[in-house]
């Protein structure tokens, strides 16, 4: 074992630790990580793997591209009755750690709680948000968003410092998000700068100093329609940027399905270090999953008037065990779209240099 990796086995989380015992897997911090890249023109890829078979794929990628990786479901997805995926936090953080085992993976990654949102101030749902950051700390996650975006900028900084104490307490990284993000097909303003600096100063002066900050800054999440226009304003990301940095903070770009790839790599130039891909990760699943499942689900969802992603919850016995052909052809589909991904973040050799750092 080299002194690098030593070192970096010595700084996983206490939470971590419990759920991984002696495995030598590099299940980081994202505060460790993000210290020594929050400088570099590079981004770190986190994956809404909502369907597992994608998650070998994208380990084998980082490990061949010597890149850092995140692993993340949001509130929605994984909540502590399981979300729409049927994984809450002690099934999510078991997949990914048995597979991180299973690959061999020795490249830092993080296991990222995405979207722990809070649409009003109602107590009902900050405490929700509050049980599941709990059980995602015991679950052993490494990084966290808080997302209270949907509230006017002084309950967004009330409801958020609220929230953060457990997770400040166990000095992991640390997400917030103004401007609320809206699904692809709607409409919704871009975050301002004054409305960043203002929420950003009103956290760091109650004690909260974020790593990251997510914005409107016009992407969408889930698949685009149509010949729907991917617009995103990098000219006000990098104008926010530049004034958070000054307090450490970088920028989080939620919704990159539906980007085109040779786009991408210059959002690193505008201060975006840490990019969310989610639906890419299902539509692959999708498109190579059993002909006659994907019918069932269709079928399902049009029964019950949902969209197709709500499927993967009564599916779920189904979508895990179907034959090892068909996991393998997703697999391989989700390597590919990693290393595509990963080469487009100018994310390669982003293991080394965390391991180097720290």
């Amino acid at each position: 074992m080299t002194d690098r990796i030593k070192k970096a086995l010595s700084l996983i989380p206490e939470n971590a630790k419990k759920r991984i015992g002696n495995a030598e897997i590099l299940l980081m911090n994202s505060k460790d990580i993000l210290r020594v890249l929050k400088d570099k023109p590079v981004i770190i890829m986190t994956c809404n793997t909502r369907i597992k078979h994608v998650i070998p794929g994208i380990m084998r990628a980082a490990s061949d591209m010597d890149a850092v990786v995140g692993f993340e479901l949001a509130k929605s997805e994984g909540d502590i009755d399981g979300g729409y995926t049927g994984m809450n936090p002690e099934i999510y953080s078991k997949t990914v750690i048995d597979y991180a085992r299973a690959c061999n993976l020795k490249k830092p990654f993080f296991i990222h709680g995405d979207h722990i949102t809070v649409k009003s101030t109602d107590k009902k749902d900050i405490d929700s948000a509050r049980k599941l950051i709990a059980a995602e700390l015991d679950a052993g996650y490494t990084s966290f968003a808080i997302d209270a975006s949907f509230n006017e900028i002084p309950d967004n900084i009330r409801i958020t410092t609220d929230l953060v104490q457990p997770i400040l307490k166990a000095g992991l990284g640390l997400e917030v998000e103004v401007g609320e993000i809206k699904s692809a097909g709607q409409d919704g303003s871009l975050t301002t700068v004054a409305e960043a600096v203002e929420f950003i100063s009103g956290l760091i002066s109650n004690g909260v100093h974020p790593e990251m900050l997510a914005i409107n800054n016009g992407s969408k999440h889930g698949n685009y329609l149509d010949g729907e226009q991917v617009s995103i304003d990098l000219e006000r990301t990098g104008e926010i940027f530049n004034e958070i940095i000054k307090s450490g903070v970088i920028i989080a770009q939620h919704g990159v399905t539906g980007t085109p790839l040779h786009l991408i790599g210059k959002f690193a130039d505008y201060g975006i270090r840490k990019a969310n891909v989610g639906t890419n990760w299902q539509n692959i699943a999708h498109n190579n999953m059993p002909e006659d499942l994907m019918n069932e689900m269709k079928a399902w969802a049009k029964g019950n008037n949902k969209n197709l992603k709500m499927a993967t919850k009564p599916f779920k016995e189904k979508i895990d065990n179907i034959p090892e052909e068909y996991q393998a052809k997703i697999e391989e589909a989700a390597y590919k779209g990693a290393c595509e991904f990963f080469e487009a973040f100018r994310a390669k050799g982003t293991a080394s240099m965390v391991l180097e750092g720290i």
